[in-house]
């Protein structure tokens, strides 16, 4: 297998952010999910049309298999949260090994997961 380039990553990522957008869209019932357009420096996340009874659900998503971040990578999804004035912000992120869309990680602060919980209200 030969490295990555900007070029194969950027494909991978794209690649990875419509499985991602499929896969909701089909599960959710919800042909509002999409990939979203990029936004420059007011990244509003990868996915749009996600949402939960409270607001929108900003949705960072990863295709990496070496170098993972997820501190860096929350602290992108937050941001984005905050750019998007989202509920919440998860990262998805390859699960290496499966190409099954349902297989994928989703990684979130405690704090995500209790308003997740709360079904978007936030504390």
């Amino acid at each position: 297998m030969s490295p990555r380039n900007r070029a194969s990553a950027k494909k991978a990522g794209s690649a990875m952010e419509s499985l991602v957008a499929n896969f909701l869209a089909f599960r959710l019932a919800d042909d509002r999910i999409e990939r979203r357009a990029k936004n420059g420096a007011k990244d509003r996340g990868d996915i749009s049309g996600v949402r939960i009874p409270g607001g929108r659900v900003v949705i960072e998503v990863k295709n990496v298999s070496s170098k993972i971040d997820l501190p860096g990578w929350l602290r992108e999804a937050e941001t984005e949260r905050g750019n998007d004035d989202a509920v919440i912000g998860v990262v998805v992120h390859k699960r290496h090994g499966s190409a099954n869309p349902a297989d994928q990680h989703v990684t979130m602060t405690l704090e995500t997961f209790a308003t997740l919980l709360e079904q978007g209200v936030r504390s």
